[in-house]
């Protein structure tokens, strides 16, 4: 058994992990070390890599910029006309003009279908195993596959489904890809344990994705459709997953809500499935620093971890949130919205207690200032916190000054254009914070639970869906939570899952869900009802081209 256990090793990907509790370290394997093994070890180094594939999917171009720069929510320009210019590929996605070899596109979809194949190569070498972990684990990388088809079906319109590593996929779309997942999920859901999350599929987990998978049910049935039409057998089955995950009594809303995007958040209770990015796992998170100024330095003890002038959200989304509070002001309205912890004026702060605001960034920034490699101090040894501009980018008269408007004219794409995101915590960690953000990107939280039981609900008229908005809202009591609602229709839930989960990748699926997606926004006009899947990527059809008909590329491409 050993040798067929380190051939499958070697060939797939060499690495071993070393699980506590829900804790994956990986390790590289040599011949020797895998002769090594026991039971256990080689049935932990077998289902490691299944989840190891998880952060090249949610680095923070790829899923998510197919996620979040296609939709409403966020843009990326061409920077001071020398930055993220990467042959257009972000203005394209963000115009719904999609090309079939745009990188991000093929790179999500090349990490979806290694992410099954690994899975593949588990569920055939596990069963072998005498270890009692090894059913376990066999069960957890069957949901794996289901979750990284349930991607590929959101994202491309299809999944591929195969048993043996040395079979031809057999390819399923629409009800039959639907149906394939659920019975994936559902086929685990009496192995997997309850306690060895968020970083591994648990009871929780497959109940979230099942309720995820029956919400959207209706899309991937039908995905052209002018008009979504929803089933009451899939909008029952979506309440009862929430209410198992709701009356376990397992996960609890967090009082803080940018505690659920900090270092520590692997241990927060509202956590139900997540990909795990503490610092012994050799993540790569980079979403702290991805929309943040290049002169924003969020570490004292590193000079050179700032932030690189990535996306910023578009004036759409913004005035969602003003239209929503009125008179006052989104960042005392809503403590989602904003999160102040520097001081909005020149000054000191002690450097064991700097943190960067948090959450929709606005104005004028303050922050560290660098000058020749070093940052400067105030006379009593504490930080010196001044206006920012962009010295890093030599344009030292520039303002980091964030401006409301942006979008892909000259001025429209300076660097300052835009309110930025600072959602992510800077890891303060991690040994950049800029590459190895150490917190754990959520897939699925206690309040994506509530709002898909509210808007299942509402779709069925039942009026008890605002209660479960407003006990999202409410829950916030850190500082002083949202105001509760006096009503709820569809487009004012759609407008509160952009307050609860922006930055959070799922603003397209929502947006598709809810009728949004073919809408008009800052620099995008197509209303192309087939822009809502992505084209299957150049290299995977000509990859196929051996098989005639095999893998057909989605209309519109």
């Amino acid at each position: 058994m050993k040798n067929k256990i380190l051939m499958l090793l070697l060939a797939f990907i060499g690495l071993t992990a070393t699980y506590s509790c829900s804790k994956l370290e990986e390790k590289v394997l040599d011949e020797s070390s895998v002769a090594g093994l026991n039971d256990k070890q080689q049935a932990e180094g077998i289902i490691a890599p299944v989840y190891a594939k998880l952060e090249d999917i949610f680095i923070h171009t790829n899923y998510f910029a197919l996620q979040e720069i296609s939709t409403d929510e966020a843009i990326l320009p061409f920077r001071g006309g020398t930055d993220w210019g990467d042959n257009g590929i972000y203005l394209q996605l963000h115009q719904h003009e999609n090309i079939s070899t745009d990188v991000n596109v093929r790179n999500t979809w090349n990490n979806i279908l290694i992410g099954i194949s690994r899975s593949v190569t588990a569920i055939n070498a596990l069963p072998t195993n005498p270890d009692p972990s090894a059913k376990l684990f066999a069960a957890e990388a069957k949901g794996m596959r289901a979750y990284y088809n349930m991607l590929l079906l959101d994202l491309y319109g299809l999944v591929f489904v195969k048993d043996d590593a040395s079979e031809t996929s057999k390819i399923l779309r629409g009800d039959e890809a639907v149906e394939y997942i659920k019975s994936e999920l559902l086929s685990i859901e009496p192995v997997v344990e309850t306690t060895t999350g968020p970083g591994r599929i648990t009871k929780g987990a497959v109940w979230g994705l099942l309720a995820r998978l029956h919400m959207n049910a209706a899309v991937y049935r039908n995905v052209y459709a002018p008009t979504v039409t929803f089933t009451n057998d899939d909008l029952d089955k979506a309440i009862d997953y929430c209410n198992k995950i709701i009356s376990a009594g397992q996960y609890n809303l967090s009082p803080d809500y940018f505690s659920l995007f900090s270092d520590n958040n692997h241990t927060n209770k509202e956590l139900i499935f997540a990909v795990d990015q503490r610092a012994d796992l050799n993540g790569h998170n980079r979403l702290g620093y991805f929309s943040i100024s290049g002169d924003q330095f969020p570490l004292p003890a590193y000079t050179g971890a700032n932030g690189t002038d990535g996306p910023a959200i578009t004036s759409d989304f913004y005035r969602t949130w003003v239209e929503a509070n009125g008179a006052v002001d989104p960042a005392i309205a809503d403590p989602r919205f904003f999160k102040q912890n520097l001081p909005s004026a020149t000054g000191c702060v002690d450097a064991a207690s700097f943190n960067i605001n948090r959450g929709i960034l606005r104005g004028q920034q303050y922050g560290l200032i660098r000058r020749n490699g070093v940052f400067l101090k105030c006379p009593d040894g504490k930080m010196q916190v001044d206006k920012l501009f962009y010295d890093t980018r030599s344009r030292p008269t520039l303002a980091v000054d964030f401006t409301e408007i942006v979008d892909y004219t000259v001025a429209g794409s300076n660097y300052n254009t835009g309110y930025r995101v600072s959602k992510y915590e800077f890891s303060k960690t991690s040994v950049s914070g800029r590459n190895f953000g150490e917190h754990d990107i959520i897939i699925l939280r206690l309040a994506d639970i509530y709002l898909m039981r509210a808007e299942a609900k509402l779709r069925k008229g039942d009026a008890s869906a605002l209660a479960d908005v407003n006990m999202v809202r409410a829950a916030r009591t850190a500082t002083t939570p949202a105001a509760p609602l006096t009503n709820i229709t569809l487009d004012l839930l759609f407008r509160e899952r952009g307050f609860e989960f922006y930055w959070e990748m799922v603003r397209r699926t929502d947006m598709i869900r809810f009728g949004k997606y073919e809408g008009i926004w800052t620099e995008k006009k197509n209303t192309d009802v087939r822009k809502r899947l992505f084209p299957i990527p150049q290299t995977a059809i000509d990859g196929a081209s051996n098989l005639p008909g095999y893998l057909v590329q989605n209309p519109g491409y």
